[in-house]
């Protein structure tokens, strides 16, 4: 497996990893770096947001509102792919396929909790074909975390090289009790990937491909290595993907907290930093699980933005 970190000083090293252990969680890298290549810059011309949805989630209320009771919800679970003259990019590809043919076989317990609702043609690979993107198209697999209903595209696409926060990666391995269900061991542990590891605050606003296309912002509390995306169309202008930073719009305007998270602080100074990203650009704030919101944009593959 090939892997490219950020050492202590924002600097890009690609390694060689040894297999996963298989208890402790951290992945073991070989010590010999070699130089990365960045992209080139490009224009933004040709580029393309499509708002893809892996079918639903259904929960209780308490789980997406702190304190708001147990009144079931069905939420919707969005993904996203960024056709970009470089190369493809799809954020996230919502839930796993194998939880389309049985979840609970697949989740276990934790579907109880958080029951999936979709079919196979729902998921992310078949979903990009309906827009005429094979899995070879795709460069970049962009995860702005790993829980269980974000991570159905990890090893669906050859060529891509898989792009995370470097302290997502290892908490997933290793997370806390409370947090553990969020995790499917089997979405990200995947032989011969290429992973790209984020360094936090060094790597804030990562921009991909050096064009102001697509950057990636660090948003934890939701899960320790949270990100948002910040997305610049030629015609439609920026828009802000705040993923799960802002389940929903009333999260984001701290009208209320959400059902899970990591840590209560962090999660509401991504949310502040998040407005000032928007206050700044003037971006389109769209929340990673807002049922009201997500209805109202323009859904793929029927519509798109450019």
């Amino acid at each position: 497996m090939k892997i490219i970190e950020f050492n202590d000083r924002g600097q890009q090293v690609e390694r060689d990893s040894k297999a996963l252990g298989s208890s402790a969680g951290r992945s073991a890298l070989a010590d010999a770096p070699s130089r990365l290549e960045r992209p080139k810059v490009s224009s933004s011309a040709g580029v393309e947001l499509f708002m893809f949805q892996t079918g639903t989630l259904k929960t209780a209320k308490h789980n997406i509102k702190m304190n708001t009771g147990d009144e079931q919800w069905e939420i919707p679970v969005p993904w996203y792919l960024l056709k970009h003259p470089m190369g493809h990019v799809v954020i996230d590809g919502g839930t796993a396929r194998e939880a389309a043919i049985d979840k609970r076989a697949y989740w276990g317990e934790v579907a109880r909790t958080y029951e999936p609702v979709l079919d196979i043609k729902e998921t992310c690979v078949e979903q990009c074909r309906s827009v005429g993107v094979e899995p070879n198209d795709v460069r970049y697999v962009l995860q702005s975390h790993l829980h269980l209903d974000h991570t159905g595209a990890v090893g669906r696409f050859p060529k891509a090289q898989h792009i995370v926060q470097r302290t997502e990666y290892d908490y997933a391995f290793a997370p806390q009790w409370f947090s553990a269900g969020a995790y499917i061991r089997a979405d990200f542990d995947r032989p011969g990937l290429n992973w790209k590891f984020l360094g936090g605050e060094t790597t804030d606003m990562f921009d991909l491909f050096g064009d102001d296309v697509i950057k990636m912002i660090f948003t934890p509390g939701h899960s320790p290595g949270h990100m948002s995306f910040l997305v610049n169309l030629p015609k439609t202008g920026p828009i802000l993907l705040a993923i799960d930073a802002a389940y929903t719009m009333d999260h984001y305007e701290n009208k209320a907290l959400p059902g899970f998270m990591t840590s209560a602080e962090q999660t509401a100074a991504s949310v502040a930093k998040l407005r000032r990203i928007a206050e700044r650009t003037g971006a389109r704030v769209v929340a990673g699980h807002d049922r009201a919101q997500w209805e109202a944009m323009r859904h793929a593959p029927k519509g798109s933005y450019a």
